[in-house]
């Protein structure tokens, strides 16, 4: 039986300042985001906002913006970079499938790929049903996943090299790698990151293995998950420079707009604007 988004799937986060070395110079989200920003009145919703990487730069633009991530370490560590600045933003320890913020938002968006944790179809409707109840009618929900292409979802069952990066602080080289196996029955790839740190001499002195499975959907299957959950698709791109999306896809990038409430039985509306557990 394959696992829902729980802590036992995010080994790769559990070292916050390691994930902050490797992806925050990747910016291309946040510039995207900010131009629905801009459009957008009221509080702003980043949902499983890790470090607040994209959280951070909205609220340095003046946006009230709401962090709401299930991991405690990476939310701590979001916390510790906004502490010194001058920004609205609320962090919030939450389950983005049972999320309950008490508010409603214009704009709610969720980057890094964030999609691809919520493993099982009730944890993906679970997803976006706790959207679907935090978002204005005509809202927007904003998100990135995966393309299921061949070559990314059969990539090589043995070690093989992906990238190298220089770590800020050393300055040393880090050769990273990956092993992978994909579960076609659940859409569910395994995925272990091999990273061996070098010394100045470029010996590997140390070396971390993490693992990870993510959920891969494909386009016709989004189409009908996000309408079943009260969206209509905007737009979607292939990257966040808004380039159409083609079979060559690594990435998918959807703007989707909420255009029904959902009726369900286990829910009941309040008077917060908000719905609870029933």
């Amino acid at each position: 039986m394959i696992e829902k988004t729980t802590l036992d799937n995010f080994e790769e986060y559990d070292d916050p300042i390691l994930y902050d070395k490797e992806n925050d110079p990747y910016t291309e989200d946040v510039t995207f985001l900010e131009k629905w920003a801009s459009k957008t009145e009221g509080v702003i919703i980043d949902l499983a906002c890790g470090t607040g990487r994209a959280t951070i730069p909205l609220a340095s633009k003046g946006y009230r913006v709401i962090g709401v991530d299930l991991h405690k370490g990476m939310l701590n560590e979001a916390k510790n970079k906004s502490s010194n600045l001058n920004i609205q933003v609320d962090w919030v320890e939450q389950d983005c499938s049972k999320l309950d913020l008490k508010i409603k938002s214009n704009l709610i968006y969720s980057v890094g790929n964030s999609f691809q944790h919520f493993l099982t179809n009730d944890a993906q409707d679970g997803l976006l049903m706790s959207v679907n109840r935090h978002l204005e009618t005509k809202g927007v929900f904003i998100f990135g996943t995966r393309f299921p292409s061949a070559e990314e979802l059969f990539q090589p069952s043995k070690e093989e090299y992906w990238r190298t990066y220089i770590d800020r602080d050393t300055q040393n080289k880090v050769d990273v790698y990956t092993v992978s196996s994909y579960d076609s029955l659940n859409q569910v790839q395994h995925h272990t990151t091999i990273r061996k740190f070098k010394n100045t001499d470029e010996e590997v002195v140390n070396e971390v293995k993490t693992n990870i499975n993510l959920r891969y959907v494909f386009p016709k299957e989004m189409e009908r998950i996000l309408t079943d959950n009260g969206f209509e698709i905007i737009d979607v791109y292939k990257d966040w420079n808004e380039t159409p999306i083609t079979e060559d896809s690594y990435q998918m990038v959807y703007v989707c707009r909420k255009v029904k409430g959902l009726q369900r039985k286990s829910s009941v509306f309040s008077t917060t604007g908000c719905y609870g557990e029933g």
